[in-house]
């Protein structure tokens, strides 16, 4: 069958899936994590997991969690498939605007340390309408997963940028040119990453981001999307990890993990606790992996 076709196919069924507005959304991500709960699905067992290793799980509640990963989701496939500027509407503050006007005004590039928290989808929409945005990005599974997620994410202006061998040359030279770049540095890199603490857990964390730090020159800034209690949006531009270029590199990938918890912390409930953070092959105490067996 056509991929060209697929592709149209996948986008359609994500319109249809951001039908619902933002005052059903809440009542239907309870619904939806709701069934995650009573049928112990796998993003549920990871939820637990990850608070039971973070110490978090006496203060975040996993319903909660399961709540705002299902608006996550829900908000998505809407602001994938929407004109950008309806979607930007939903942003009604902007927190450390300041800090970003600042370094551009210095003619650097700027750095976004993303994470995945509140929105990130609407995130990258917002900052590709402050000028050119290249968006580093994980490959979808296949031609069509990826043809898709190509498109719904490279609208509004987002380049996006493959996250391969291939990926650090167009993000560097975007930077040297006082653009802004956009990475999600909290989920295992395929290679070129190193262990560091996150919420006191040891975590494989990519390296390519304190290495572009390194080369560029650019500015860094944390950035978010964070949902409020009415569903709309504040868009968060904080002091980005401390960078200094000649600390060795697990340092400054240490300052990256604590900056990351910092700003999870304001609600970790808003975190995507569903990804299967803390696991991969340990240079001296082997393979690591807490979920096994039970999420899987």
């Amino acid at each position: 069958m056509d991929s060209s076709f697929l592709v149209r196919l996948l986008r359609l069924l994500a319109w249809s899936g951001g039908l619902p507005r933002r005052p059903l959304r809440p009542w239907l991500a309870a619904r939806l994590a709701t069934l995650a709960r009573w049928h112990r699905a796998k993003g549920a067992r990871i939820v637990a997991t990850n608070l039971r290793l973070t110490g978090l799980a006496e203060r975040v509640d996993s319903a909660a969690v399961l709540h705002h990963t299902a608006l996550t989701m829900l908000e998505s496939l809407r602001f994938w498939t929407r004109p950008p500027q309806r979607n930007l509407a939903d942003v009604v503050e902007v927190l450390g605007a300041e800090r970003l006007a600042a370094l551009r005004a210095e003619g650097r590039g700027v750095l976004l340390v993303a994470p995945h928290y509140g929105n990130w989808e609407l995130l990258a929409q917002w900052l590709a309408a402050q000028g050119p945005f290249s968006l580093l990005y994980t490959r979808g599974d296949g031609p069509v997963v990826d043809g898709f997620l190509r498109h719904v994410r490279g609208r509004g202006g987002v380049r996006t940028v493959a996250a391969d061998a291939h990926g650090m040359k167009p993000l560097l030279k975007a930077l040297q040119r006082g653009e802004l770049v956009g990475i999600t540095p909290d989920q295992v890199p395929a290679g070129g990453g190193a262990w560091a603490p996150f919420f006191g857990v040891p975590a494989l964390t990519m390296s390519l981001l304190p290495r572009l730090a390194e080369r560029s020159g650019a500015g860094l800034l944390l950035a978010a999307a964070e949902r409020r209690a009415d569903g709309r949006f504040r868009i968060l531009l904080l002091d980005g990890p401390v960078h200094h270029p000649t600390a060795p590199l697990e340092a400054r990938i240490a300052a990256l993990n604590a900056a990351v918890e910092a700003l999870v912390q304001r609600d970790p409930a808003q975190y995507q606790w569903t990804y299967k953070r803390f696991m991969g092959e340990h240079p001296t105490l082997g393979r690591i992996n807490p979920y096994w067996p039970e999420c899987y």
